[in-house]
């Protein structure tokens, strides 16, 4: 039809489904459809599905070129947003109710796999006639011992819950809850009064209204010779409004509402074309307005624009398409066979994407989902805290659950990949959200910090009073012999070292980070040159006493002085150059400790930080050797034995330091280092200046008699 008033130029108006094709209207000019696109109600399907989180369906189309192009567009649009199909359907098309028992026993087979399937979405496109072949199906299924049938229908715009009169006792309750997309429609004034004033009188002829009133109503409107005498006489006063739902319905669908439209389009039409000939011609000429062309009808009837009695603006886009949405509608079909359609949404195709749709109302479940919205998954949801894992073989709506990975979180269900923390913040135990890291350095308010404070200014206090003691008695033989000199520098060493680690305790910040370890390897290494003076000292003035000795020039304060200040510059200048060139600098931490950021001192150049502990470390062993081999020389001044011993619990501690600080994390790394520095302090401390403590106060030991007594 559509290319016989093609060539005739006659508009053809189609209310119902129209078969999209490419060029539709440089083939069919003439052409104008009374139903939106049906690429708009596709877009729409999918929303719905996403909606409302359905990924696992079962799929059925009617049998023929409409269905085939159907599945050919919804199936990759359904893949490309995350949905999969558990089983497609095709159902046969019939002319005849004979014909239709034929088919569905024909097919039956593969009709039950919607009972066998856990896919709880069906998607229906079809037509009235194919919703007849479902209906013969369901009701066969008790005597084929299939159990009851519970499953969410999703329906297309050319779907209609229409019956024949021999169905209207068949059971459509496995329907209840239905969502279909609609023809937008609205109710016209006065229809419910026209509908109920319709009588099968009206017309002579009119065949439709007087089989479907008999039918309806099972009566006969005129007996007639070998009728069944069972069957009543329609009296034509019967009321429409008292048939079920299901047979007949009191409100405009969405088919009638195009037909309507569709006609008040070209009475608005003819008018125009009424009023624009009348102000050319005469009242006479009007008369011949019937003998209007074709064409003409068609040159006003593509640009029309009115609103109907329903309020409905109602004109074509380009393509000769009326230009409108789809109700989403909720079907509630009650067991007395009265039917309810409720408008729970809307579909606007000219919305922003992703905002087609819109769910306004509470949609009514079927009875099986007991009210509640009904799963339609392959499998259970990952929850949070799990990733999705594909299955081998399987559709990719069908994966497995794995947890994320450590350090990783996924806090949606369902998602394909778990996800990394920010660095500042950390996942929780359960793996499902991130929470941010608690800044961590060791500070003067935890136990850690309080007892490391405690110790280094306890040992500082005792240095400074064995510091008191050596001063007290700088006059008395034992002082004298051990160079004052040597032994206040030493001592005042000492106890900047001991105070020294207070520096390493508490927020790292930019002073504290320039100078914590530089004043940490001068200070030490002011202490170590004064250890290793002292040892030259010892070794000298024995060997001076040996006659015509050419040392004895040597043995003095100024070679102890030089050697001190010697030692000393060089590390001096090695941090000099250290804070010149790459100086420390505060940082952070992120990685080493989980739900932690900890604060520390950036060591600037680990070249020259390597170098100032590679000199400590020098020295240290140099005074060792020296100790060492001095340790036996014949004088009771001799110092050597406690050197000797001091820095081998030197050595010790910070051998073992390396190891221990590299294990460690954290505040702990910084509190291991300050114990290092308080052990290897102590140690000198103890191991040289205790045992002299105990002489210098005891006044019959300390006095040179008792000295010369000890050498012999």
């Amino acid at each position: 039809m559509a290319i016989i008033s093609a060539i005739h130029k006659i508009p053809q108006l189609v209310y119902g489904s129209f078969l999209p094709l490419k060029g539709v209207k440089m083939l069919f000019p003439f052409l104008y459809q009374m139903v939106p696109n049906e690429a708009q109600q596709h877009i729409g399907i999918v929303r719905l599905l996403q909606h409302f989180r359905w990924t696992w369906i079962g799929l059925s189309a009617v049998d023929d070129d409409k269905g085939e192009r159907f599945l050919q567009t919804i199936v990759p649009m359904l893949s490309q947003n995350g949905i999969c199909y558990d089983f497609i359907i095709k159902i046969p098309k019939w002319n005849y109710v004979d014909e239709m028992i034929d088919l569905v026993l024909k097919h039956l087979g593969s009709y039950t796999i919607v009972f066998e399937r856990k896919a709880n979405v069906f998607l229906v496109y079809g037509e009235p006639p194919s919703f007849q072949v479902l209906r013969m199906l369901l009701f066969l299924a008790p005597f084929l011992e299939l159990p009851p049938l519970g499953k969410m229908w999703i329906i297309t715009s050319h779907w209609d819950f229409a019956s024949l009169s021999v169905q209207k006792i068949w059971d459509i309750q496995t329907f209840h809850g239905s969502i279909s997309f609609t023809v937008h429609s609205k109710q016209p004034l006065g229809f419910q009064k026209f509908i109920q004033k319709i009588r099968p009188s009206w017309a002579k002829g009119d065949g439709f209204i007087q089989d479907f009133w008999e039918q309806a109503f099972s009566c006969s409107l005129k007996m007639s010779k070998g009728q069944d005498e069972e069957k009543k006489t329609c009296t034509g006063e019967e009321k429409l409004e008292s048939l079920p739902g299901i047979l007949f319905e009191m409100s405009m669908t969405g088919h009638s509402y195009n037909v309507y439209n569709a006609v008040h389009a070209v009475a608005h039409t003819l008018h125009a074309l009424y009023k624009s000939s009348s102000k050319q011609r005469n009242v006479v000429e009007r008369l011949g307005f019937q003998k209007v062309q074709p064409w003409q009808v068609h040159h006003i009837l593509r640009s029309i624009l009115f609103n109907n009695s329903a309020g409905d603006t109602v004109h074509f886009d380009d393509n000769g398409e009326l230009v409108a949405g789809f109700d989403l509608t909720n079907w509630m079909i009650f067991p007395n066979g009265s039917v309810v359609r409720v408008k729970v949404g809307r579909l606007e195709p000219q919305a922003p994407p992703g905002k087609e749709l819109t769910i306004h109302d509470q949609i009514v479940w079927h009875q099986s989902f007991n009210q509640v919205l009904p799963l339609s998954v392959c499998n259970d949801n990952c929850y949070p805290g799990y990733s999705r894992k594909k299955k081998e073989g399987e559709k990719f709506c069908c994966y497995d659950c794995a947890s994320c990975p450590e350090g990783m979180i996924s806090g949606k269900k369902d998602m394909d990949v778990c996800v990394k923390c920010p660095e500042d913040q950390y996942p929780n135990k359960d793996q499902t959200q991130c929470i941010p890291k608690a800044l961590s350095y060791l500070s003067y308010k935890v136990t850690l910090g309080i007892v490391l404070a405690i110790l280094a200014i306890s040992l500082s206090l005792l240095t400074t009073l064995i510091l008191g003691i050596f001063m007290k008695y700088k006059d008395t033989p034992i002082v004298k012999a051990n160079n004052r000199t040597l032994t206040y520098i030493l001592l005042i060493s000492l106890l900047l070292c001991f105070l020294c680690a207070l520096l390493f305790i508490g927020q790292p910040g930019k002073v504290i980070c320039l100078f914590r370890q530089t004043a940490f390897g001068i200070i030490f290494s002011v202490a170590l040159s004064s250890v290793l003076a002292k040892t030259i000292t010892v070794v000298l003035a024995f060997m001076a006493t040996k006659p015509g000795s050419s040392l004895r020039k040597w043995v003095g304060k100024g070679l102890a002085n030089y050697v001190v200040l010697s030692f000393s510059f060089v590390q001096a200048g090695i941090c000099t150059l250290w804070l010149s060139t790459s100086p420390p600098f505060p940082g952070t931490d992120m990685h080493s400790m989980n739900g932690e950021i900890i604060l520390v001192c950036n060591e600037g150049s680990a070249t020259m930080f390597y170098c100032v502990l590679g000199y400590m470390g020098s020295l240290a062993i140099v005074s060792f050797i020296v100790a060492f081999l001095a340790r036996k020389l014949p004088d009771s001044f001799n110092e050597a034995k406690f050197i000797t011993f001091s820095m081998l619990v030197f050595c010790s501690v910070w051998l073992s330091f390396v190891p221990t600080y590299l294990s460690t994390k954290g505040k702990y790394m910084v509190a291991v280092e300050i114990f290092s520095i308080l052990c290897s302090t102590a140690g000198l401390l103890g191991c040289i200046f205790f045992p002299k403590c105990y002489i210098v106060m005891r006044p019959d030991l300390n006095n040179r008699d008792q000295l010369m007594r000890r050498k012999k």
